[in-house]
């Protein structure tokens, strides 16, 4: 589905820091059929991935060397200083000030209180992913963290998300994050650090697992049906990142 705009509130853009952006990029573009074209040093060096024409996530050089590479779920909001207000109240942390984008938006960067981190985007000329929910574009944002409660209660405040669970059996339980009655991220109980996990859409998951390990990844977990939502599976790409990816059930597409 093509986007040009995003409601405030709702995930709007994904983008990597690796420690090696070139192998990164043959990595994803590899699976996800992306064209990865650096956008210069004035910009970082930041890789913009085409899909179709138009950019629908990014890969960047690794800010950070004291934690594994991960994806960063970016939220649109109306005015990034006012959330940015709204994070520090909440009990988050600003580890990057609000700043404009060369003309594209302004963002802010947070570590939530269980120390997940995610971004706010202000949109200018740029309103987030052009896709989303087709292959090769992002599906989902979950959080996966040892203190759900404390999560649940920042993202409530900073975004307007109502926490809704939902019992899975086994004794788990699964949250989803919803803005106006229409869930838009997850949340799930790991015993591991917090972060944000990123789904992507593909065509065939069992056949995207094989690849990804073909390419030097692992698998996490098995591939696994989750009713009414499609086909999922988690994986690690060659730096040790994590991502996953899903084949959308047809009502989700």
């Amino acid at each position: 589905m093509q986007i040009t705009s995003y409601e405030p509130g709702t995930p709007c853009w994904v983008d990597l820091g690796s420690p090696d952006v070139v192998a990164a990029c043959e990595f994803y573009g590899e699976i996800f059929g992306w064209d990865l074209q650096d956008q210069g040093p004035d910009a970082g060096n930041y890789r913009l991935a085409m899909l179709k024409g138009d950019s629908v996530a990014g890969i960047a050089p690794a800010q950070r060397t004291d934690v594994p590479p991960f994806w960063t779920t970016y939220v649109s909001v109306s005015d990034v200083d006012t959330t940015t207000k709204a994070a520090t109240e909440a009990g988050g942390t600003v580890l990057a000030e609000p700043m404009d984008v060369m003309g594209q938006g302004r963002m802010a960067v947070y570590a939530d209180p269980t120390g997940a981190q995610v971004s706010a985007w202000q949109p200018m000329a740029k309103a987030g992913s052009a896709y989303a929910n087709e292959p090769g574009a992002f599906a989902w944002s979950e959080i996966w963290t040892r203190e759900p409660e404390k999560a649940k209660a920042f993202y409530a405040d900073v975004f307007g998300w109502k926490p809704v669970s939902a019992d899975m059996g086994n004794g788990r339980t699964y949250t989803t994050f919803e803005l106006d009655g229409r869930g838009v991220a997850g949340i799930t109980e790991f015993d591991v650090p917090s972060a944000w996990r990123t789904y992507f859409a593909v065509a065939d998951a069992d056949a995207t697992v094989a690849q990804v390990k073909q390419l030097g990844g692992t698998q996490y977990s098995d591939a696994m049906d989750v009713p009414t939502v499609g086909r999922v599976a988690a994986l690690v790409d060659p730096q040790g990142a994590h991502f996953s990816v899903i084949k959308l059930a047809p009502e989700r597409q």
